[in-house]
């Protein structure tokens, strides 16, 4: 569950008019701070970046689901869902919480390094260039 000041972070970056993707963009800043500072890890820094975009809108920001055939159906599916039941501030789960949080304490904080965090943008950057025209 995020943080109340991560959250209010967010809403003061819709009020000042900035897009779905910067308000979550708080959620990742404050999932990579949690890995950093050990309450759990992660697989990669993708995932990570994935677990704070997922808590976004379950909070109820407006960041829509990639479109299909952008990423893989199962995340589109999950995103999706997501989505929907932060559109209707449905609340979390606590034993889904906390099985997630348990599987995510066995991995590794290096998905949260630097080095890992400049690789994952740089290849999204390269991604991005290469769809451009």
């Amino acid at each position: 569950m995020p943080k109340k000041e991560t959250i209010e972070r967010a809403k003061s970056d819709k009020r000042a008019g900035k897009s779905p993707g910067t308000q979550a963009g708080e959620f990742v800043r404050e999932e990579i701070e949690n890995i950093r500072a050990g309450k759990h890890g992660a697989r990669s820094a993708k995932q990570a970046i994935a677990i704070g975009l997922s808590e976004a809108r379950r909070v109820g920001v407006d960041l829509k689901p990639p479109a299909k055939g952008e990423t893989s159906e199962k995340t589109r599916k999950s995103a999706q869902s997501a989505y929907e039941k932060g559109q209707r501030h449905e609340p979390i789960s606590k034993a889904h919480s906390r099985s997630s949080e348990k599987a995510l304490e066995k991995e590794s904080q290096a998905a949260a390094s630097p080095a890992a965090l400049s690789r994952q943008a740089r290849s999204a950057a390269e991604t991005r260039k290469r769809t451009k025209p």
